[in-house]
């Protein structure tokens, strides 16, 4: 099987992202406080991949052999190409671990309406807590 030198610089900057990107890249090491509350980063993460070459073959009949794994691979020259790859990693929010209590804490709220829905499970907790000292009282 012939490899053409696109397909070198390609695996090259495919390997360097997969190095760069993990998931703890996502979702971050806890953090602990020594109020016993944990804290999770997580984050966006976005990346773009270009690969591109060209072959001049009216300019030159020069050819070379190189072997490598057992396999010769022949190409024509001169060969012309180019790889790149860009990464942007943005934080998003928090988890944050509190005994049985879990939040997630956006970074950036952006209406009202967000910040009223994340606080529409503790409204609840509440409710309900008031509810049962009720029926406790009554009882």
């Amino acid at each position: 099987m012939t490899e053409h030198p696109i397909e070198g610089l390609m695996l090259t900057a495919m390997n360097s992202i997969r190095d760069m990107i993990d998931v703890n890249t996502i979702v971050g090491d806890p953090i602990q406080t020594s109020t016993d509350i944990v804290v999770i980063p997580i984050s966006k993460v976005s990346f773009g991949f270009a690969a591109g070459g060209s072959e001049f073959k009216g300019e030159t009949i020069d050819e070379y052999k190189k072997q490598e794994k057992d396999e010769q691979i022949q190409y024509r020259l001169p060969f012309g190409g180019g790889a790149g790859a860009g990464v942007s990693i943005n934080p998003v929010a928090f988890l944050v671990i509190q005994g049985d209590i879990v939040k997630l804490l956006p970074i950036d709220n952006s209406t009202a309406i967000d910040r009223l829905l994340d606080y529409i499970p503790d409204l609840f907790e509440k409710v309900n807590n008031m509810i049962n000292k009720y029926i406790d009282n009554k009882t």
